[in-house]
């Protein structure tokens, strides 16, 4: 097997970038086990280090070296970097990670010219690149997902990628079978994101007694009333976001809106329930507890507590749903 030579790792979300450097470094070491691995840094960047470290050395071996931060580098490591490349050495792997930009464009150029193995790491952040990452963190761990699952787990840990990843592999490790939803709330049920979502769930399908049920528990334990109105808020966006989407495939509003099919489906379910006076309604409701959650205007809910200004947008988004005033 050939060892690579020259890599390059571009693209801005770190755990994808760490993972591509590593793949780099295990093919290196499937041939020579005992190959070296050198780290440079931009911000700590000293001149003529490279040289340094590709030198040959007098007791042989290989030798990794990963260059950081390539997007923030100086005059100085650009200069090196050039000028190694126009003459690599024969027992090294040049390694070189880009996050943004044109800074140290002619490096990468050459690098490309040079036939570098090239690994992206393009930034996760829609909730449809959510899904996808999760979905390819099962693929590769040869195990299997529902599809309101990935739903559910994304709810509950997407907003960190990282942790994203590790709940992948918790799940993958420790669950028997297809990983199903209820999977999801065993190990994450008790995070703010899933317990919001419950809410919002039971609030807009009318479910006053299970949606005050979920909420109370939720307060018991503790839960900030911040984030419950933000997914609260998010999910009637979402609603009216695919009702105005009008009638096209799941899979084509899901693309256009950048969230995935099943919440596509979800969403019209829930919008057949609901006119645009009741929804918007609802949205007034939601916003009211989100300024008095937030401690602004002094109204009777904000006065009373926090905590009774979500009680209260959940009573009357219920309550719209059923074409009831608040």
């Amino acid at each position: 097997m050939s060892i690579p030579t020259l890599a390059l790792v571009q693209g801005p979300e770190e755990i994808l970038a760490e993972r591509g450097v590593e793949s780099v470094v295990d093919a290196v070491r499937a041939a020579e086990p005992e190959a070296e691995v050198v780290r440079l840094y931009a911000a700590s960047y000293q001149p003529g280090e490279l040289g340094v470290h590709a030198s040959p050395s007098l007791f042989g071996g290989w030798t990794v070296i990963v260059v950081h931060d390539m997007d923030e580098a100086d005059d100085a490591l650009v200069e090196d970097l050039l000028a190694y490349l126009a003459r690599p050495e024969e027992s090294v792997t040049l390694v070189v990670r880009h996050k943004s930009g044109n800074r140290g464009k002619k490096v990468l150029d050459t690098l490309r010219a040079g036939g570098a193995r090239t690994i992206e790491a393009k930034a996760v952040r829609s909730e449809a690149d959510k899904h996808a990452f999760v979905k390819h963190e099962f693929r590769e761990a040869r195990r299997r997902i529902a599809e309101d699952a990935v739903g559910a787990l994304v709810q509950a840990v997407g907003k960190d990628l990282r942790e994203l990843a590790g709940a992948c592999a918790q799940l993958a490790r420790d669950v028997q079978g297809t990983v199903e939803v209820d999977d999801v709330h065993t190990y994450y049920g008790e995070r703010v994101e899933t317990t919001g979502f419950k809410v919002a769930e039971a609030a807009l399908a009318g479910d006053e007694a299970g949606a005050m049920s979920l909420l109370r528990h939720a307060m018991n334990g503790g839960l900030d009333p911040v984030p419950l109105v933000a997914v609260l808020a998010m999910q009637l966006r979402q609603v009216g976001r695919v009702a105005a989407a009008g009638r096209g495939s799941s899979t084509q509003v899901a693309r256009d809106l950048g969230i995935a099919p099943w919440q596509v489906d979800q969403a019209r379910r829930v919008a057949r329930g609901w006119d645009g006076p009741r929804l918007g309604r609802a949205v007034e409701a939601v916003a009211r507890a989100d300024v008095d959650v937030k401690g602004g205007l002094r109204t009777e809910a904000a006065v009373r507590a926090p905590e009774y200004a979500v009680e209260r947008a959940v009573l009357q988004v219920c309550r719209a749903r059923h074409g009831e005033d608040g």
